[in-house]
């Protein structure tokens, strides 16, 4: 079945704005990997006076919704403040597009995610954070699946409290998540188990991810979070 795509993302897809590279950038981070199919490079130009984003450009492989939301992203950063940035939710993205189809509603979150991960790359070179990457522990984790989607909700699966267990072997640097999947949901397990092992994956020290679905109904009320 087609995906129906609104006119404003046909719009930032077929004619995309900011494309390309900014030579001098001031921070440039990825956000994805082909080998999951999307993927975001972002370069900006930060003003060290004010924290204003006065310029930034994409570059990207992947779908429609990839280039479309990265496009929009641009769009919505540019003369924004690096606290601005930090604040923006993927719904920001997906509102000004007039919605995305629930499979590509994680494009837009790859988007803000790397718009922060850039931002974050000049705060450490300027020495306004800590890096704290290096930790592979329960708080790192729920970070990283507060980016996880469930494309029916729109809700990542912390919000919508669906992470019934959590191990971390930091030894192996071995990762296992289960997760709550109602029936309704099951249709969108593979995309789900995609991003959870993307976004973890990326954790330093994050060898080898797991990830295991059960039914609602076998699960009870006791969840992790």
């Amino acid at each position: 079945m087609a995906l129906k795509y609104s006119p404003t993302v046909i719009e930032h897809f077929t004619k995309p704005q900011n494309v390309g590279d900014i030579c001098d950038a001031d921070a440039v981070a990825t956000e994805g990997s082909p080998a999951c199919g999307d993927m975001i490079t972002y370069s900006m130009k930060i003003n060290p006076q004010t924290r204003i984003i006065e310029d930034v450009r994409f570059r990207s492989f992947g779908c429609a919704s990839n280039i479309a939301t990265a496009s929009m992203a641009t769009l919505m950063a540019k003369g924004k403040s690096i606290d601005d940035i930090k604040k923006m939710s993927h719904r920001d993205i997906t509102v000004a597009l007039g919605g995305l189809p629930a499979v590509k509603m994680h494009c837009s979150v790859l988007a803000v995610d790397g718009l922060k991960s850039a931002v974050k790359q000049w705060e450490l070179e300027h020495g306004l954070v800590s890096d704290d990457n290096h930790i592979l522990d329960r708080t790192a984790v729920t970070e990283a699946l507060k980016g996880v989607l469930n494309p029916r909700t729109g809700c990542s699966l912390i919000d919508a409290k669906l992470i019934n267990r959590m191990e971390i072997d930091n030894d192996e640097g071995r990762v296992f998540i289960e997760v709550m999947l109602c029936e309704l949901d099951e249709r969108f397990a593979e995309n789900i188990e995609e991003e959870i092992r993307e976004k973890i994956g990326a954790l330093e020290g994050a060898q080898k991810v797991l990830v295991q679905f059960k039914p609602c109904e076998h699960i009870g009320k006791h969840l992790y979070f």
